[in-house]
């Protein structure tokens, strides 16, 4: 299973993230989607579970949660946006993974055993920060995102 992650898309949806999601089996967006209709588009690809960031305001953002727990088999995925508002006794114990958004900083780490993985923004260029999606194929241990530059159309 090949898990597509996306967050900070900020109303912008490029080709090139579409692209990078195609052929997963879930896509997990850690807000900041900014726009109702970007969650649609990737629906039209494989399911998708979103949580609400900051800037995702209005009636439609109203829908998604705060956070998320995602089951692929045997593996459970904790979602949220700013990993700074992580309670650590808020995580279920079954855990192994935790995506996050927020800082627009592509990167993962391992801590206690846990994967954090920041897919990076998606959305429009932040400083000099580089526009990224990830992906994470969970059949392959250990796990290790592979992180993509969706600059380009």
């Amino acid at each position: 299973m090949i898990l597509g992650l996306i967050s900070d898309t900020h109303g912008l949806l490029r080709e090139s993230a579409l692209r990078a999601m195609r052929n997963t089996g879930i896509i997990i967006h850690a807000g900041d989607v900014g726009d109702p209709k970007i969650l649609e588009v990737l629906q039209n690809l494989a399911p998708v579970t979103a949580v609400r960031g900051n800037v995702d305001t209005g009636e439609w953002a109203t829908k998604l949660p705060p956070t998320a727990v995602v089951k692929v088999g045997a593996v459970r995925i904790y979602v949220l946006h700013d990993v700074k508002q992580l309670r650590l006794n808020s995580i279920p114990s079954d855990v192994a993974i935790v995506v996050s958004g927020h800082s627009h900083k592509p990167g993962q780490t391992t801590h206690d055993g846990i994967l954090y993985i920041n897919p990076g923004s998606a959305g429009p260029r932040r400083f000099k920060l580089p526009i990224t999606v990830a992906r994470l194929n969970l059949d392959r241990q250990p796990w290790e995102a592979e992180f993509i530059d969706v600059s380009q159309p």
